[in-house]
C-alpha cells in the first residue's frame, strides 16, 4: 500500500496552503488507551526512574512505541480505535533533548484525525504531550501506514506496514498471575509502568534497521489531554 510520507526536516505545519491557522494549543483533547516501548537497553530502562537524567544503558536510546487510542477526541474529532506507530532516537539523556522522531498514522484515521494526531504527537496541541515541541530537536518523517495492536493474553503484538514489527510482554515475576509494575512515577507516559521485554522488535524505517528483541519494554496505560495539562 502507498504510503503518505511528509519529509520532514523543519518543525511540522499540517494546513493546507492559504489556510487559517488550526488552533494549535487551545483545542481540547483527549487520549485514553495504552503505550508500549521497545528500546536497545539491556536491561529495564533507567529513564523511567530517573526521569531522564540517567543515560541509557548503551549511552543513546533507539526506541519504537506504538499507542491503541481506545476512546480520544481533538475537538469535535473523533481519535477512538485509532493506533500509532512511533521511532524515537535520544543521543543521550531523554531530558537533553535533541531526539529525533518519525511518527506513523493510523491509514484509517480521517484528514481531520490525521491532522489531530500530527498536532497531538509534535506537541503542537500543548497538555500532556507538549513537551514534545521542546525535546524533539527533528521530526525525521510522518507517514500514513496500516498500524495494527492487537493483545493475546499478556502479550502485545505492534505491526507497521513494513516498517515495525513488535511482540511484547510483561517480565515474569514470582506470582505469574501479577505483572511487575513500578507505580506512582513522574513518569510522563503515565504514573505506573509495567516492567517487560520483547521477543521482537524490529524495524525498517528511515534508514534505520533496528532488532531490539530480548532487549527492555514497558507497557502503560494513558490517560493524555490537553491543553491545560502538562
Amino acid at each position: 500500500m502507498a504510503s503518505d510520507r511528509i519529509a520532514v526536516a523543519a518543525p511540522i505545519d499540517n494546513r493546507a496552503a492559504g489556510a487559517p491557522r488550526s488552533g494549535q494549543g487551545t483545542i481540547p483533547w483527549a487520549i485514553k488507551g495504552e503505550l508500549i516501548l521497545n528500546c536497545n537497553c539491556t536491561v529495564f530502562c533507567p529513564c523511567v526512574v530517573s526521569l531522564g537524567l540517567h543515560p541509557p544503558t548503551e549511552g543513546h536510546c533507539q526506541t519504537w512505541g506504538g499507542v491503541r487510542i481506545d476512546a480520544g477526541h481533538y475537538g469535535e474529532t473523533d481519535l477512538s480505535g485509532l493506533n500509532i506507530g512511533l521511532l524515537i532516537e535520544i543521543p543521550g539523556m531523554m531530558s537533553r533533548g535533541n531526539w529525533k522522531v518519525a511518527l506513523f498514522i493510523d491509514d484509517r484515521a480521517s484528514d481531520a484525525a490525521y491532522r489531530a494526531l500530527v498536532d497531538i504527537f509534535s506537541g503542537k496541541a500543548k497538555g500532556t504531550t507538549g513537551l514534545f515541541s521542546v525535546l524533539v530537536g527533528e521530526v525525521i518523517g510522518v507517514e500514513r501506514q496500516p498500524v495494527s495492536y492487537e493483545t493475546d493474553g499478556k502479550t502485545r503484538h505492534i505491526t507497521v506496514g513494513r516498517k515495525i514489527e513488535g511482540v511484547v510482554y510483561p517480565v515474569g515475576g514470582k506470582d505469574p498471575d501479577e505483572d511487575i509494575v513500578i507505580r506512582n512515577t513522574k513518569y510522563w507516559m503515565g504514573p505506573d509502568i509495567t516492567v517487560a521485554t520483547a521477543s521482537k522488535g524490529r524495524v525498517r524505517a528511515f534508514g534505520r534497521v533496528w532488532d531490539f528483541g530480548g532487549r527492555s519494554a514497558e507497557i502503560c496505560q494513558i490517560d493524555w489531554s490537553g491543553p491545560g495539562k502538562g
